[in-house]
């Protein structure tokens, strides 16, 4: 019997090894992978990102060469590459005479988008599979709150665990107890030296003079020569196992934690290899039980549920929360809030200790924890008026494991409040308190922490209560935060104009913190 000759597209981030499409070598498929320009562009990237994307999509077209599969591979300095997916696989069926088009479903509505638009224009049949690497489908979360008017990630979370049976005994957790939330999130202690991060010794200095020479802009810094993320299946298993054995065991207690200089500190920095599906969710929640069933008394429970959460509710639940939410999504600005973006957020340079630690930070490794993102940067922003758009921007640029299904939902709707409440029950803002509970920053910045007014006063101080004055009609009914307004409204009349004042100095000279 003979097989259509088909033509399968592979994503930058369709990167699975264990994807079934792999399991038979035939003579009748090819599969087609291509750096384009529409892909560099569409946000300003981080060097870092870039590099770890098409070194990892070279690594995956050698590695299914090595399987004995068809390969086309297009790099983005080819002659021949129109620098499009939809332009490039146009050339590449007519020229190849391919009778099919197969490609996995993509995990951003842009592409989802892009793709069936192309498969319309097709005259040969087509067809889309799973990229078979979440638990959920695309539009389960949507079907599990149908109805409701709230969506909960703590109920999605336990429906998950009970559905995939992780970590439960029958219908009841394995402990009797949920969340181990209280257990978690503590501060360094002051001597405490965290682990060594594991980093690796990639040469990807070939595709980095590629970079160059196609003049694509690009921000923040790297060393082509010693690129320190995994890049292949490899180096991303030797990751995750370095992660359990050595960082596993504190990670709950200190997945808040910030201190200066500390960029890695117990967390896991495998988002990069989950999200180019390099590793898959389920192993990585195995790997972490099956340690700790092995060694209960090394790694408590309460880090695991810790890290279990992240990936199993957490990621499963923005993904979820994405694919029923856009497009409208990604124009939400329940604030309406129009201000740029701070100049140093591109710099680092700012007497602000820790957003000077987390911008820098993120310049030179493309990574910042879930709350230097959240409550440094994030909080920030929030507090300074930015723009949605330009939060989403920035955020989806400089990190290394930003795609958008899970960068948007985490930036305008976790980090922003832009969608009104849909993922965050309140705006994640704070006064110097939070970050100094937290931190190691505030007492040796420029700044002083205990300062709402006056030449040194801490900006976040002042801008967190312009904050809920500003959105009082927005905000006052909101449950979780009528204790703040409480707070307010019993405040002398003349500090409240001195905390308006200074938090208005502050914004007009926004550049020069």
């Amino acid at each position: 019997m003979n097989h259509p000759m088909t033509l399968r597209l592979i994503l930058g981030d369709q990167l699975n090894e264990q994807h079934t499409w792999f399991n038979d070598v035939s003579s009748s498929v090819t599969y087609v992978m291509m750096e384009v320009r529409t892909e560099t562009d569409y946000a300003q990237h981080h060097i870092q990102k870039v590099l770890g994307f098409f070194s990892a999509m070279r690594n995956f077209a050698s590695w299914l060469r090595s399987k004995n599969h068809q390969v086309i591979y297009l790099k983005l300095t080819d002659d021949k590459n129109l620098q499009s997916f939809s332009a490039n696989l146009q050339v590449i069926i007519a020229s190849n005479k391919f009778e099919k088009f197969e490609y996995q479903l993509p995990d951003e509505y842009r592409l989802d988008q892009e793709l069936a638009l192309f498969c319309a224009t097709l005259t040969i049949p087509f067809s889309a599979v799973d990229s078979e690497h979440f638990y959920t489908s695309r539009n389960e979360l949507g079907d599990f709150f149908q109805g409701k008017k709230t969506f909960i990630m703590e109920s999605f979370y336990r429906n998950m665990r009970t559905k995939h049976n992780v970590l439960m005994d029958g219908s009841q957790p394995v402990t009797g107890k949920w969340n181990y939330d209280d257990d978690n999130r503590k501060k360094i202690p002051k001597n405490h030296v965290p682990t060594a991060p594991l980093v690796f010794k990639n040469d990807v200095s070939d595709i980095h003079d590629e970079l160059i020479l196609s003049g694509i802009k690009t921000i923040g810094n790297c060393q082509p020569k010693a690129f320190i993320w995994p890049i292949n299946r490899k180096q991303s298993v030797a990751l995750l196992a370095y992660f359990i054995d050595e960082c596993l065991p504190l990670f709950g207690t200190f997945q808040d934690a910030m201190a200066p200089n500390q960029w890695s500190l117990y967390h896991a920095r495998i988002s990069f290899s989950m999200n180019t599906k390099m590793l898959s969710p389920k192993e990585v929640i195995n790997a972490a039980i099956a340690a700790w069933e092995e060694n209960p008394e090394r790694i408590s429970y309460n880090q695991l549920e810790g890290f279990v959460r992240q990936i199993i509710g957490w990621r499963e639940y923005m993904r979820g929360i994405y694919w029923n939410q856009m497009p409208a999504y990604q124009s939400k600005n329940f604030f309406n809030h129009q201000n740029k973006l701070p100049e140093w957020f591109w710099t680092g340079q700012t007497k602000m200790n820790c957003l000077k630690d987390a911008i820098n930070q993120s310049l030179d490794f493309g990574y910042a924890h879930h709350i230097q993102r959240l409550m440094i940067t994030g909080n920030f922003a929030l507090l300074a008026g930015v723009h949605p758009d330009a939060v989403d921007a920035w955020y989806l640029g400089i990190y290394i494991d930003a795609i958008e299904w899970v960068e948007i939902t985490n930036t305008r709707g976790m980090s922003q409040f832009a969608d009104g409440g849909l993922l965050a029950t309140k705006p994640y803002v704070s006064s110097a308190t939070y970050i100094d509970k937290m931190s190691h920053y505030c007492g040796t910045c420029y700044y002083s922490k205990a300062s709402k007014t006056g030449e040194k006063a801490c900006p976040y101080n002042s801008l967190y209560w312009n904050f809920y004055d500003q959105h009082e009609a927005l905000l006052l009914k909101n449950p979780r935060i009528g204790m703040m307004y409480a707070v307010w409204r019993k405040m002398a009349p003349a500090d409240k104009t001195a905390l308006l004042e200074q938090a208005q100095y502050y914004l007009n000279h926004i550049n020069e913190l």
